[in-house]
């Protein structure tokens, strides 16, 4: 089971459409796919068509819950509308987790242990996470096997990636875990000038760990969202679900044994 973070610290710059637009392509070929919503807003749980004030058990449950188990995680995950994506939904009760529980012991790993015990269930588990650092994000960074960080190419989300970047340097001193992560250009428009060099200063100053194509602006995106489908159920041939596949393919031959 591969594990994938979709994270930025700067909100806006499409984290949740990387991790809706993954998952949909993921299940059209046939991979067993759990979405895991970080992100007390429950965009990716709204996006889903689940009101989160509704819900009655999500990923809260398993944070708060005195023993960890398989059952108790299935209880909490939802098998949704779309074949093969499952969704262990956010609350907003998650906001109160720094609060009550951020010095405990161990509380930076419950995400990888609740992955442990669905390991055999699923093929991968996409992780959509808040633009905050704190329990939530430290966990989803700590589960992952890949970091995904979409930055808009504009300037100021060029400043939230060197946030990201050194929030992952920070952690990497109080763990064993390094941190293996791919800046995704997203929202790419080869019309403006902002764009153009956004993705150039992007390539300049993370040359080996950007992304070797972008994802373009598609107003399919939006739309998709509207009818709360993957992008590429919706539109399967927009130009931002074909940049999306490519990223896919791209990562799926990256994790092959021997790469």
């Amino acid at each position: 089971m591969k594990v994938w973070t979709v994270a930025n610290q700067k909100g806006g710059v499409g984290k949740t459409t990387t991790v809706i637009t993954l998952a949909g392509l993921l299940a059209e070929q046939g991979h067993r796919v759990l979405l895991v919503d970080t992100d007390p807003h429950a965009s990716l749980t709204s996006y889903l068509d689940y009101n989160s004030d509704e819900l009655t058990v999500g990923l809260f449950d398993l944070f708060v819950a005195s023993k960890l188990d398989a059952e108790l995680v299935h209880n909490a995950t939802i098998e949704t509308n779309v074949p093969n994506i499952h969704l262990l939904p956010a609350t907003m009760s998650l906001a109160t987790l720094d609060r009550t529980l951020g010095h405990r012991d161990g509380m930076g790993l419950i995400l990888r242990n609740i992955c442990e015990l669905v390991t055999d269930d699923y093929d991968y588990v996409l992780t959509d996470c808040p633009p905050v650092l704190g329990v939530m994000m430290v966990n989803a960074l700590a589960s992952s096997d890949k970091i995904l960080v979409p930055v808009q190419t504009e300037f100021l989300a060029l400043k939230g990636l060197d946030r990201m970047v050194k929030t992952f340097e920070i952690m990497q001193r109080s763990c064993d875990n390094l941190f293996d992560y791919a800046v995704i250009p997203t929202m790419f428009d080869r019309r403006t000038k902002a764009s153009l060099v956004s993705l150039q200063t992007l390539k300049t100053n993370y040359a080996d760990r950007v992304w070797n194509a972008v994802v373009p602006i598609d107003t399919q995106f939006r739309n998709a969202s509207l009818k709360h489908m993957p992008p590429s159920m919706f539109s399967r041939n927009s130009r931002g679900v074909v940049a999306y596949a490519q990223l896919l393919k791209d990562l799926i031959a990256e994790s092959k044994p021997g790469k």
